[in-house]
């Protein structure tokens, strides 16, 4: 993972830098970096729109019984949208984007959710709560490669 994580923090920004300035090649210096200032602008102001939305939806949901988790893994999403937009880059300029509109950023959420279902299948994802409303450590440790998120799983066996 830690590898995963290297490779993301080099490879990443390293095309975002060769896409910025083959783009300041073909179009210029100052429309790039206008560019890159407009995305910024525009993507705050989006993320912030769609974030407040969020905020109502889940406001309703709770005050109607509901469980908000579709509109917090929305807001989520949207949180993150709006720190890829708020780095310079095409790539992640685009990915942002991409999670603020709400047709592509379902298709993400159903992308990562058939992925977290894998991991939980293949063993790799641990749900669990117990030691969260004990207020201690977990009762027993876990493997280094289980990401802990909702510990009941301890009372069912």
């Amino acid at each position: 993972m830690l590898a995963r994580l290297l490779l993301l923090f080099i490879i990443v920004p390293m095309l975002e830098l060769v896409l910025l300035i083959e783009l300041g090649q073909w179009v210029g210096t100052l429309p790039t970096l206008g560019l890159i200032m407009v995305t910024g602008v525009v993507g705050a102001f989006l993320a912030k729109r769609q974030g407040i939305a969020v905020l109502k939806r889940i406001q309703t949901d709770t005050q109607t019984g509901r469980l908000p988790a579709e509109s917090i893994f929305d807001g989520v999403m949207i949180l993150v949208a709006g720190a890829f937009l708020m780095t310079p880059g095409i790539l992640t300029d685009s990915f942002g984007f991409l999670c603020l509109f709400p047709p592509t950023r379902q298709a993400i959420k159903k992308l990562i959710w058939v992925q977290i279902r894998r991991m939980v299948q293949n063993g790799q994802f641990h749900i669990s709560t117990s030691g969260f409303y004990q207020g201690g450590p977990m009762s027993r440790p876990e493997p280094d490669n289980v990401i802990i998120i909702d510990p009941d799983e301890d009372k069912d066996r």
